[in-house]
C-alpha cells in the first residue's frame, strides 16, 4: 500500500474528518466538520496521483492514463466516467472512494465509513424511524443534500431492524458502505453495478427473492421509482434515499419522474404506500466538536395522503407546520429547537434554513 496515502488516511481519522480529497495540482485536503482544510504536503502532480490510484485501486487501474493524453480532443474522448468503489484499508478501516477526471488530471474523494455500525439513538434519529420500521409494508424516504448523513441514517435503521426483528433484509447499494453481519435478520447486500447491472434490474429480481425489507441506495430514475412503489404496495417495506432538501420536494420528485399521462396513477400509488419522509442536514455544533443533524419529518397522515392524491403538494409545508401532534416538524422548527438547546448557534441555523 502507498505510504503517503496511508499517512493521509491516518490523518483523516485522527482529525475526525469525513472526507479526504486528492486532486492533481493541489495538496491533499480534508473536510473536517464540514470545512475543507489542506494537509501540510506539497502539491500532487498528475503523475503522482495517477500512480497512487493505480497502485491501490485495481478495479480502476485499467483506465487509459490521462498523462498519455495530449490534445484537448483526445483527452475529452478518452476520459472515463466517474468510478465508485469501496475499499478496506489495513489497520484503518473502510472508505468509499470516487475517482473522476477534471481539468488538471485525476481527482479522488475518500469518504470515511465508520467501523462501528451507528445506532438510531447515537445519531439522534427521529423516533418515527423505529415506528415505521415495524410496518410490514410501505415506502420510507430519507432525503437531504449530498453529505447530509442519509447513508448513515439508513444504515442505523437497517442495524436496528437486524438486531430486533427476524426479517430478510436485501440492500441495493452503489457502492456497499456499511457492512452488516446477519443477527436476528438475514441481511444480504448487493453492489450495483457488480452484483447486478442496475438498480431497476436488481429491484426487479428482488421481488422474487422473498425479502421483507428492501433498501434502495438511491431512487434515481423512472424504472427504479416505479418498481420501488410497486414493491411497497405489494407487501414489502422499502427504504430509499433521494437528493432533495425538503419532504415536499421528495414527494414532488417521485411524481415528476413519470410522464404526464402516468402522474395521476403514481400519485394514487404514492398516497397509499408512503409511510413518511425524513429530510436531514448536518449542522456545526456549538457545544463541542462535530456536527448534529436537524430533521424535517413528514408523516403520511390521511390529510397528507389526500394532498398527494389530489396534486396539492404545495400545501404540504402548512401541514408540516401544524402537524406537531402527529410527530411532524419543519426543518425550521428542528433548527430552532437545536438553537434553544444550545447545540448550534442562530447563525448556523440560518445557514441551513430552507
Amino acid at each position: 500500500m502507498h505510504l503517503d496515502l496511508n499517512h493521509w488516511l491516518t490523518q483523516t481519522l485522527a482529525l475526525e474528518a469525513s472526507d479526504l480529497h486528492l486532486s492533481a495540482g493541489l495538496p491533499p485536503m480534508l473536510r473536517v466538520h464540514g470545512e475543507l482544510q489542506p494537509l501540510p504536503f506539497p502539491v500532487l502532480t498528475p503523475r503522482q496521483l495517477e500512480d497512487i490510484l493505480r497502485q491501490v485501486l485495481p478495479d480502476w487501474s485499467d483506465q487509459e492514463p490521462i498523462t498519455k493524453l495530449t490534445s484537448p480532443l483526445a483527452r475529452h474522448q478518452a476520459w472515463p466516467q466517474d468510478h465508485d468503489t469501496a475499499i478496506d484499508w489495513p489497520g484503518l478501516g473502510r472508505f468509499r472512494v470516487n475517482v473522476f477526471a477534471q481539468s488538471r488530471g485525476w481527482s479522488s474523494v475518500w469518504r470515511v465509513i465508520p467501523q462501528q455500525l451507528p445506532s438510531l439513538d447515537a445519531i439522534a434519529a427521529p423516533a418515527c424511524l423505529t415506528d415505521w420500521g415495524r410496518q410490514p409494508h410501505g415506502l420510507l424516504l430519507v432525503t437531504g443534500a449530498t453529505g447530509s448523513g442519509k447513508s448513515t441514517t439508513l444504515a442505523a435503521l437497517v442495524h436496528h431492524l437486524n438486531t430486533t426483528q427476524a426479517l430478510h433484509i436485501l440492500t441495493l447499494e452503489d457502492p456497499i458502505e456499511f457492512q452488516h453481519q446477519s443477527q436476528r435478520s438475514l441481511v444480504q447486500q448487493r453492489n450495483v453495478p457488480g452484483h447486478s447491472a442496475s438498480f431497476d434490474t436488481a429491484l426487479r429480481a428482488a421481488l422474487r427473492q422473498d425479502p421483507d425489507v428492501i433498501l434502495v441506495g438511491e431512487m434515481r430514475d423512472l424504472p427504479t421509482v416505479r418498481l420501488a412503489l410497486s414493491a411497497a404496495e405489494t407487501g414489502h417495506l422499502v427504504l430509499g434515499s433521494l437528493h432533495t432538501r425538503s419532504a415536499t420536494q421528495a414527494v414532488e420528485r417521485l411524481v415528476d419522474v413519470f410522464p404526464s399521462e402516468d402522474k395521476a396513477m403514481v400519485r394514487q400509488q404514492l398516497s397509499l404506500s408512503l409511510l413518511g419522509v425524513v429530510t436531514q442536514t448536518l449542522c456545526r455544533r456549538s457545544d463541542g466538536p462535530g456536527r448534529v443533524a436537524a430533521h424535517e419529518v413528514l408523516f403520511a397522515t390521511p390529510a397528507v395522503r389526500n394532498l398527494i392524491r389530489e396534486s396539492k403538494t404545495s400545501q404540504l409545508p402548512n401541514v408540516l407546520q401544524t402537524g406537531a401532534q402527529f410527530g411532524m416538524q419543519t426543518m425550521a422548527q428542528s433548527l430552532a429547537g437545536l438553537v434553544a438547546q444550545g447545540r448550534i448557534t442562530p447563525a448556523e441555523a440560518q445557514l441551513h434554513a430552507t
